[in-house]
């Protein structure tokens, strides 16, 4: 569609549509992709689509307009603060886990100008930070030091205090970090960070609704939450383990003053006086219905039913994976995410050859030292096919390693790589070359041995140009 019609689609006419377009979707409800996508099941489903149609066309954007988005609101964040155990804890309902994170750089910016008077600070993170961070300072002014994780892939406690100065606003760790599902030593971050003043935040966007129920079930859980003295915010996702629908988070704050610095407001125009607790002003209420909704739908017992069956496919598939020849998992993974590489295959061929096989993995990009590897969201609809997708994983690395070459022949991808770096080829050509179309979701093992191969600046225009292609509009 480049224009609109003259005359509207019935609503039997746009069904078909949408049946057309999502042809090429991932099947996320098969149990074979393991990523973006967290179900507790059909009923789930039903409860938070009739409480997001509920309340489809309220606006969060005044609060005193709709009281009940409000409430809903606040008894959302009730619960996440208690599962944080924030006894006093405030906070707000977020789109998504990347506005929790830029609240909490806005808020620690904005602290620290207004009591050490530093224009320009920093944040202090391991390299295993969610980008979301990076994001963050790169938006609001931020530098950001980055430092290399420890050989168990959790963060560098004693490089990371080291690097605290009287300009760091904000030091962050993971629980657990994205990339290799570890949580990162936050009693020793926290306190580092109290010591020299400093506010220090967790990452919990993909543990916070799932390590709680795991302590519950009677499972050894480091310490990540308001119980570790010096943790002065954290974001957690409802849309990851709490089963709710996209987008859905919150952003919570230990201490009520400090949530003030996260607020924004604006009179000097000729309207309404602004005032926004987050980033955006108009807020679809169907999300907040919707989170409320699944929240109670769910209960604790279930909650904790869903993520000890999840936890116990993670730890299966790691030590199942440890045993397949050729393949290495990368830590110990503490929650519902985890990665494994390989020594002796490519594992971005392995990603394409899973996929022939109609299963979704995501490849990882080495950096610092860590190696390129595949990562898995492990989720309730994943945990029925375990034992098949362990099956094809075997399978796929017999295959992979009886077709390994010698070596002997030159690397066409080693050779585009070179001629990029070099600058003897555009974006766009290099992109055209590799072969894959950027509207569609192709094969990727071409590509990603091209970029594995550049720098990080290189392959982040390579990767901004591609997205660009996808969205202009056809």
């Amino acid at each position: 569609m480049k224009t609109l019609a003259a005359e509207g689609l019935s609503a039997e006419a746009i069904d078909a549509a949408f049946e057309d377009i999502r042809q090429h979707d991932l099947d996320w409800s098969s149990g074979r992709c393991f990523a973006y996508v967290f179900s507790a099941g059909k009923d789930v489903g039903a409860v938070a689509q009739r409480a997001y149609t509920a309340f489809l066309t309220e606006n969060a954007l005044d609060p005193t307009s709709f009281p009940s988005l409000v409430r809903m609101e606040n008894e959302v964040v009730a619960v996440a603060a208690e599962l944080m155990h924030g006894d006093g804890a405030v906070g707000n309902f977020t789109s998504g886990g990347t506005e929790s994170i830029l609240l909490a750089v806005k808020t620690a910016r904005d602290h620290i100008r207004a009591t050490k008077g530093v224009e320009r600070p920093n944040i202090v993170v391991a390299d295993s930070v969610h980008p979301a961070f990076h994001k963050a300072a790169h938006y609001f002014g931020l530098d950001v030091v980055s430092l290399p994780v420890r050989k168990d892939f959790r963060a560098d406690h004693e490089a990371m205090a080291a690097a605290i100065t009287d300009e760091t606003a904000l030091v962050v760790g993971s629980a657990p970090s994205y990339a290799q599902g570890v949580i990162d030593p936050i009693r020793e971050l926290a306190s580092a960070a109290s010591a020299r003043g400093v506010l220090m935040h967790v990452d919990a966007c993909v543990g916070g609704f799932f390590l709680p129920f795991l302590e519950q079930a009677g499972e050894s859980v480091p310490d990540f939450d308001f119980r570790v003295p010096g943790v002065t915010s954290i974001s957690l996702d409802l849309h990851k383990h709490g089963y709710c629908p996209k987008g859905a988070s919150v952003i919570l704050y230990a201490d009520a003053d400090l949530r003030r610095h996260q607020l924004f407001s604006h009179t000097k125009w000729a309207g309404y006086g602004l005032t926004n607790a987050t980033v955006q002003s108009s807020r679809g209420g169907g999300s907040v219905a919707a989170a409320w909704a699944v929240l109670r739908h769910i209960g604790a017992e279930r909650y904790k039913s869903l993520q000890t069956q999840v936890r116990a496919c993670v730890k299966d598939l790691c030590k199942s994976i440890a045993a397949i020849d050729g393949l290495d998992v990368l830590g110990e993974p503490d929650a519902s995410v985890m990665a494994f590489g390989s020594t002796s295959i490519d594992v971005y061929a392995l990603v394409d050859a899973m996929r022939s096989r109609d299963w979704y993995i995501q490849p990882q990009f080495g950096h610092g030292g860590v190696p390129k590897s595949i990562h898995l969201t492990v989720t309730p609809v994943n945990v029925p096919h375990q034992a098949e997708f362990l099956s094809d994983l075997t399978a796929c690395v017999a295959e992979l390693r009886a077709n390994t070459t010698s070596g002997t022949q030159s690397d066409p991808m080693a050779t585009l790589a070179a001629a990029f770096a070099a600058g003897q080829i555009s974006i766009p050509d290099a992109i055209a070359a590799i072969g894959t179309d950027p509207t569609r979701a192709q094969e990727s093992a071409a590509m990603n041995r091209v970029l594995d191969r550049l720098p990080s600046e290189q392959v982040e225009a390579i990767l901004r140009e591609y997205f660009h292609q996808m969205y202009v509009g056809r």
